[in-house]
């Protein structure tokens, strides 16, 4: 019969082997992904631009839904000015 000392000692191994064994994939997928954005660096350029150019368009669509702003162009951008100013007081006030 094994004494409680030999069973944690078994126990704090088979951790440590774990242990590594995760330490050793996370670095094979993180090859793995660097692998693929230097393999194909046009299709990340290109979902990233479509990602960001389909926000804005989206944005585009709903501020012209907007009735208000459709008929007051000048209030979008006084408006896009009254909202950067407020962020950006609350991030001085939370920082």
């Amino acid at each position: 019969m094994t004494t409680i000392k030999e069973q944690a000692k078994k126990v704090e191994s088979e951790i440590k082997k774990l242990d590594e064994m995760g330490g050793r994939v996370g670095m094979r997928l993180l090859g793995m992904r660097d692998n693929a954005f230097n393999r194909y660096p046009l299709v990340f350029v290109m979902l990233s631009s479509f990602g960001l150019v389909a926000t804005f368009y989206g944005f585009e669509k709903v501020i012209d839904s907007v009735p208000y702003f459709a008929e007051h162009p000048h209030m979008i951008l006084i408006t896009g000015i009254a909202v950067l100013v407020f962020t950006g007081s609350l991030y001085k006030k939370l920082t």
